[in-house]
């Protein structure tokens, strides 16, 4: 990241986080997400926005990339502390704390 200020991050109830961008993108980029809004828009049956496109997208490209990888992860790897690792919290509270490690305002662990 760069100089910008951060875009704040919010938990919703349902575990996932939303978070607000402005992104640059060219034409034809910009043309394909308004084709992947007009399948999803089929295959749901309803309107949907390019938020929701992006999002879809996103979870998407993630799903086939978690599908790709092997089952069984080195140590290191499964205890590097990412959210999925988590024992036993709600997903609101998964998504909470992943978002006070981003902004890096988890309790006792401030920055000077």
């Amino acid at each position: 990241m760069n100089d910008r200020v951060n875009p704040p991050i919010h938990a919703l109830p349902d575990g996932e986080a939303e978070i607000a961008l402005v992104l640059h993108l060219p034409w034809e980029d910009l043309a394909a997400l308004g084709q992947e809004a007009g399948r999803l828009a089929a295959r749901m049956q309803r309107p949907v926005t390019l938020d929701e496109a992006v999002s879809h997208r996103l979870r998407s490209a993630r799903a086939a990339t978690h599908a790709k990888q092997p089952t069984a992860q080195p140590a290191a790897v499964a205890s590097s502390g990412s959210v999925s690792s988590l024992p036993g919290r709600p997903p609101a509270e998964q998504a909470r704390q992943a978002i006070d490690r981003i902004n890096g305002t988890m309790p006792g662990h401030e920055t000077a």
